[in-house]
């Protein structure tokens, strides 16, 4: 026997807010439902022979003409699109967390095409695990028989249902079913937000729509020194600064939030340990150690791609490949090597990577703004060019020295372990992407890292490096997500979300 939530039937609609409205309300009704089954069950309800199910919501629209409506073009837009007729859907999830983008998207549907939106339940149940609250956790307290008990009552995680085909570019709908609205189905979504909170020890709704990735602890020391100097600066454009454990401290004067309370400092710090600089809009910095190398790397961009961020920049070390190159110099990176190998299932090696100009114009001005060196001066302290990046921390010690005739014939300046799979994951996910790196040490040249070295440089370099990362999320947020989504990133059978 199922036990269903109560029906809700499609509607149309022709605005955005109305859309969102219904979408809001189909998603708390199937979760309610669940979580009420679940509280009954925890208790130890009898529910043999019982099967209790709740579905996602969805959004469709049907698209009778490709052409934009004059009143609502907008040529430099890379997404609020589609490029053929047809019928176009997705199960949508978190109205809450994902309100601001999904109207966005809806309404930019509406600019462009003229269209109505029909919402309605979809046919994709909730997993009941993604239907708990950030703060809830009852399934912890049942045994484990009890816990066995749950795949007969509810339906459980389905990696069926979650793989990358759209993003991919392999995904083939069929006869019966609609072209894909997104890059992301919602129980795709679900199980990266539930493996945000896992890696980064953080919920995902402190995500800020700008990303700093590094591979050094040293970066986020400074990120910490800086945030919560943020949070006694009354005047700061930051409200909240947030750290693992969902710890949160408020720019002083503002007065504490309810879900602050649910805040608990870790016993431990998390794989990748996240930290946020919220601002209004979630228009600020989080800034995520991946530690050392490229599975950290795809694991993490993999995840933080459905919360559909305007930017991500890898900040970090890398060694110089170069004789002219000195401890301290800076790499921006305007091409990439890819020897990391963990994407190359879903991105085959053919797929040109390309430097995207917004980025790489807002890097190369943080860098002058910052040291406040221009023309010839910059030039020999930033170099633009090839970079490397290797699955093997060891590649020096290889007897046949082919990796070092490859990066010789690649024209690289430098070489690191995640730079390549960020870059790569952003063009995937159509996430605007760069890479600024400092040289740290120079291999080929006789000159490893060494303690007294490191620790000369780390204090030299490290809070410079940040602040030329910080200055280039500012002059990105300035110029406004409309001209950083570059059209590079879209294919010409695309997505209409961005």
């Amino acid at each position: 026997m199922q036990h269903l939530p109560a029906f809700i039937a499609p509607s149309e609609h022709h605005d955005a807010d109305s859309a969102l409205a219904q979408i809001q309300h189909i998603y708390q009704h199937s979760v309610t439902h669940l979580r009420q089954a679940m509280r009954e069950f925890v208790a130890g309800a009898d529910m043999t022979d019982t099967r209790v199910r709740a579905f996602y919501p969805f959004v469709r629209v049907q698209i009778t003409s490709a052409s934009r409506k004059h009143e609502g073009l907008n040529s430099r837009l890379s997404y609020g699109f589609v490029a053929e007729t047809g019928r176009f859907e997705t199960s949508l999830t978190r109205p809450d967390l994902f309100a601001f983008y999904i109207r966005q998207q809806l309404a930019l549907l509406l600019q462009n095409h003229g269209v109505s939106l029909q919402v309605g339940t979809s046919n994709q149940p909730i997993p009941i695990h993604f239907s708990f609250a950030d703060d809830e956790h009852m399934e912890g307290s049942l045994s484990p028989e009890r816990q066995a008990q749950m795949r007969e009552v509810f339906d459980l995680p389905d990696l069926t249902t979650m793989d990358d085909g759209i993003a991919n570019g392999t995904h083939e709908p069929t006869a019966a079913e609609g072209r894909p609205l997104s890059l992301f189905t919602a129980p795709r979504i679900d199980y990266s937000l539930q493996r945000l909170r896992h890696y980064t020890g953080t919920s995902p709704r402190w995500f800020q729509n700008y990303v700093l990735f590094t591979n050094y602890q040293f970066y986020i020391d400074e990120f910490i020194a800086l945030g919560r100097a943020e949070m006694q600066n009354p005047d700061s454009e930051y409200v909240a600064f947030v750290e693992p454990g969902n710890m949160v401290t408020r720019r002083v004067g503002l007065d504490p939030e309810d879900v602050d309370a649910l805040g608990q400092t870790p016993p431990r710090l998390p794989q990748m340990p996240g930290y946020h600089l919220v601002r209004k809009g979630h228009s600020g910095i989080t800034m995520v150690n991946i530690g050392v190398g490229p599975a950290n790397a795809k694991t993490i961009t993999d995840h933080i791609a459905v919360l559909r961020p305007h930017a991500w920049l890898m900040l970090g070390h890398c060694a110089g490949l170069r004789t002219t190159q000195q401890l301290g110099d800076y790499v921006l990176a305007h091409a990439y090597v890819r020897e990391d190998h963990v994407l190359d299932e879903e991105l085959p090696l053919w797929v040109p990577i390309p430097a995207l100009a917004e980025v790489q114009l807002a890097l190369e001005r943080a860098v002058s703004e910052v040291t406040g060196c221009h023309g010839s001066d910059l030039k020999r302290l930033m170099r633009t060019g090839t970079v490397a990046s290797t699955d093997n921390r060891n590649w020096e010690l290889l007897p046949d020295n082919k990796p070092q005739r490859r990066f010789s014939q690649s024209r690289a300046v430098a070489l690191d372990m995640e730079s390549a799979t960020i870059a790569a994951n952003g063009f995937r996910f159509r996430v605007p992407y760069g890479t600024l790196l400092c040289v740290s040490d120079k291999p080929l040249h006789g000159e490893i890292k060494l303690p007294g070295m490191a620790n000369h440089f780390y204090r030299e370099r490290v809070n410079q490096h940040l602040q030329i990362g910080i200055r280039a999320v500012t002059l990105l947020r300035d110029a406004g997500p409309e001209q950083l989504h570059s059209r590079k990133l879209r294919s010409f059978a695309e997505v209409a979300f961005q």
